[in-house]
């Protein structure tokens, strides 16, 4: 006798609830990144460019580790064959987006593209998967939508009120183009997460990131290596938990989350950086922040309720996973 527990509706809540949570979680750790690139750029002068580099590698190298002792390396080499394509469109592309929002930063300021380049994707994607499914988005999804977006633009000025960059029309560009890319590298991860598992995408992934941003180091100004162990210390949290555990979760969520619902829910990331930069740093949260923080907080929250996700709930592709 088949049973309702895999496809009632409380079990789709749940499953979406913990795609949700899963996503959160990922975006705490990214939010924390910029905080360990400071403290490793205070040891050396490595650019952001190297230590993305760096990052990339030791997550993939980690990674393997991990496979390779849980005797699933199977599952790599089988993703490798099946879709090669996508999984070097999705390692490209997240390599690119985090290079795009790193020069943009540097042309325009921290908080135009903060602003810009997350808060474009939650919107390229809602509106996307608007026209695939041929409905407007219900009033609930479009409120939580606009609720996260403020917030974001609260708590991004609010955090970097006198930054100022030498090219802004550049600076805005790359991250209109950092923010496209991070939407059509979700949306494509989503894809290949519904099939396989976390582990071995992001295992592949970080392979192609890699293989993409250590021959830039050949381009970049300064040292491209570190002896340091405050410095190396950093790396390896970047690499382990920033990159590696974080797109496991990112991966994980995205087979139960749209990948809209997904990237709304990743502006938890700049809320983390205010409040880390706050507790560790002193830096002061103005009214603006904690209204910002509270905003985006509320519409993650939000997002809980499968009825004003921004985007259609998914069943889980695998409900006896573990």
């Amino acid at each position: 006798m088949p049973t309702l527990s895999s496809t009632s509706p409380s079990h789709h809540r749940t499953t979406h609830l913990r795609g949700l949570v899963e996503v959160a979680a990922a975006s705490v750790l990214w939010g924390t990144g910029g905080l360990a690139v400071q403290l490793i750029r205070e040891q050396d002068r490595l650019s952001p460019v190297t230590i993305s580099a760096w990052r990339m590698a030791i997550a993939a190298a980690v990674l393997l580790g991990a496979l390779l002792a849980l005797r699933r390396g199977g599952e790599l080499l089988e993703l490798a064959r099946a879709r090669p394509r996508q999984l070097v469109v999705v390692g490209v592309g997240t390599a690119a987006y985090q290079g795009f929002y790193f020069v943009s930063v540097t042309q325009v300021g921290v908080a135009v593209s903060t602003v810009v380049s997350l808060g474009l994707a939650p919107v390229l994607l809602t509106v996307a998967e608007s026209v695939r499914h041929r409905r407007a988005p219900a009033r609930g999804r479009l409120t939580v939508l606009v609720a996260a977006l403020a917030g974001l633009l609260l708590v991004s000025v609010a955090g970097h009120e006198s930054a100022t960059g030498p090219a802004p029309v550049a600076g805005v560009l790359l991250a209109v183009a950092s923010g496209t890319t991070y939407a059509l590298t979700t949306a494509a991860g989503g894809s290949i997460s519904r099939t396989t598992s976390p582990l071995a995408l992001t295992s592949g992934m970080t392979l192609v990131g890699a293989a993409v941003l250590l021959p830039c180091l050949a381009l970049v100004d300064g040292p491209r290596v570190t002896t340091g162990p405050a410095a190396l210390a950093w790396l390896a949290y970047l690499g382990v938990l920033t990159m590696a555990l974080a797109y496991v979760l990112l991966y994980s969520g995205l087979r139960v989350v749209a990948p809209s619902t997904a990237v709304t829910a990743s502006l938890v990331e700049p809320v983390t950086a205010a409040v880390v930069a706050a507790v560790v740093l002193g830096e002061s949260l103005g009214p603006a922040a904690v209204v910002g923080i509270l905003l985006v907080l509320g519409a993650v929250a939000g997002l809980g309720r499968p009825a004003a996700a921004a985007g259609p709930v998914l069943p889980d592709p695998d409900p006896d996973r573990g």
